[in-house]
């Protein structure tokens, strides 16, 4: 059958108003064409919809039915554009994002999350924690929409920006004899056994603590290689050593360690927001970019 969706529409008005001049005048259109349409639409169903005479117009029993499925199919089809707009637009659908162990801490991110949740509760946020280099495949192979990361070495199909650069901070048990200090030099760390994190972990602080150490010559004794960031500050507060993590993690606040700034200037870590470069981004994705990058300008202008 070649029925279209304007058909029901000025069949399911004239149902409605029971007069033609009514329904044309609520449609917009004369009422001539009007009639032609619904006596084309009966000649394509094979059915008298309506009954039609000088002084008035009734529904037919086909008609009455008629009017009850054709209200539907008009509903449906109002709704499936609804969902679909309303995913293109990012207010619906799946925002899937991969994060180091650290991006939680990072207020930014945190507050980011936050607000997203608020302005879009329709969007299911689906969070992987997955270290930095281990993000990478998955970002590829379109799994996940978006990524947060430390820096390092990304292929020419990865884009990135920088969403801050944070302080290093050395973390040090309160008993400690360096603990008292208001702030500490890479080589006040030298001698100090350090809990750090295992290499095959694939942490993007890996590279970035250790190639800073080497940049000043230190090659750290490491006597505790672990997985986690949370795993080093158990440790570090038992008392089993030393260690450096980004100011982020100093949110968290153990009673048994204390965290110090380090004097060394370029003692800072970059978190990345990371994304398929040729693969058109979400609306969703692209609305949370937009926050995050908002959320950490304020906070660097909180920070000055």
């Amino acid at each position: 059958m070649n029925i279209e969706l304007r058909h029901l529409r000025y069949f399911v008005a004239v149902a409605e108003e029971l007069h033609f001049g009514r329904a044309a005048a609520r449609l917009n259109i004369s009422q001539p064409p009007l009639s032609q349409q619904i006596q084309a639409l009966e000649n394509e169903i094979g059915a008298r919809l309506l009954a039609r005479t000088n002084r008035s117009v009734r529904l037919t029993a086909a008609g009455q039915q008629f009017m009850v499925d054709a209200r539907q199919v008009l509903s449906q089809v109002e709704a499936a554009a609804s969902r679909a707009a309303r995913l293109h637009h990012g207010e619906t659908g799946e925002l899937r994002i991969g994060f180091t162990s650290s991006a939680p801490f990072i207020r930014a991110v945190s507050d980011s999350l936050s607000s997203f949740r608020r302005r879009f509760p329709d969007v299911h946020i689906q969070t992987l924690e997955i270290n930095t280099r281990a993000q990478i495949a998955p970002l590829n192979e379109g799994e996940l929409d978006l990524g947060l990361m430390r820096n390092t070495e990304l292929p020419d199909s990865l884009a990135w920006q920088l969403v801050l650069r944070e302080p290093l901070l050395a973390m040090l048990h309160r008993d400690h004899p360096l603990a008292g200090r208001a702030s500490l030099s890479l080589a006040a760390l030298a001698s100090e056994p350090f809990v750090f994190f295992d290499p095959h972990v694939g942490t993007g602080l890996y590279d970035d603590i250790l190639g800073l150490l080497r940049r000043y010559g230190i090659s750290p004794y490491i006597t505790q290689e672990v997985g986690e960031a949370m795993t080093i500050i158990g440790l570090v507060a038992a008392g089993l050593g030393v260690s450096i993590l980004p100011a982020s993690f100093g949110r968290v606040r153990l009673a048994d360690m204390v965290w110090l700034p380090i004097e060394e200037e370029d003692a800072v870590s970059e978190m990345w927001l990371v994304w398929p470069r040729h693969r058109e981004m979400g609306a969703a994705a692209a609305h949370f970019s937009a926050l995050l990058m908002a959320a950490a300008t304020e906070t660097v202008k909180n920070v000055r």
